[in-house]
């Protein structure tokens, strides 16, 4: 049985494009974690405030009921920076895989620099790794560094967890 796949990590780690074109490969359903926040959350990241678990609670149930109506198999981008999070996830859907696209805060940063508009300004990156907590051993994952090609980094996946 496939599993659904979360593509994790900090603002500007390429969670969007990289798990689009994850989902384009295995031939499953996409679905972007920022179309889940609700007005409030996006207002308030926009003024470069940063969520508190209060306002993720909600995002996440969200989030957690598409993974467990594509328990056969979706990607989800979601940047799912704590394990709280990634439990809450969890108990919508069990068997969920993870893909943290990790990275340097100056190789984020430049990437961030190359997406102006976004809502999650740049002033937030920093809190975004201070709020990160890596994979642990106990979950369904692997780390991938995103200093590469997107072809690179789905490759790997797919190579090392997929088995393709």
């Amino acid at each position: 049985m496939a599993s659904p796949i979360v593509v994790m990590g900090v603002s500007g780690s390429g969670k969007s494009t990289v798990g689009a074109a994850l989902a384009q490969r295995l031939r499953v359903p996409f679905a972007d974690a920022d179309d889940f926040h609700p007005p409030a959350n996006i207002a308030k990241m926009s003024a470069g405030h940063a969520l508190n678990d209060d306002d993720r609670y909600p995002w996440l149930e969200a989030i957690g009921d598409w993974l467990a109506q594509h328990r056969d198999g979706g990607v989800m981008s979601c940047s799912a920076l704590k394990r709280i999070y990634r439990d809450q996830l969890r108990r919508h859907c069990a068997h969920i895989r993870f893909l943290h696209l990790s990275g340097t805060e100056d190789v984020i940063a430049r990437r961030q620099a190359s997406r102006p508009g976004h809502f999650m300004p740049p002033a937030l990156l920093t809190s975004q790794f201070e709020t990160l907590e890596p994979l642990d051993a106990d979950e369904h994952g692997i780390s991938i560094d995103v200093d590469q090609s997107i072809d690179a980094i789905v490759d790997t996946y797919v190579t090392r967890v997929e088995g393709a």
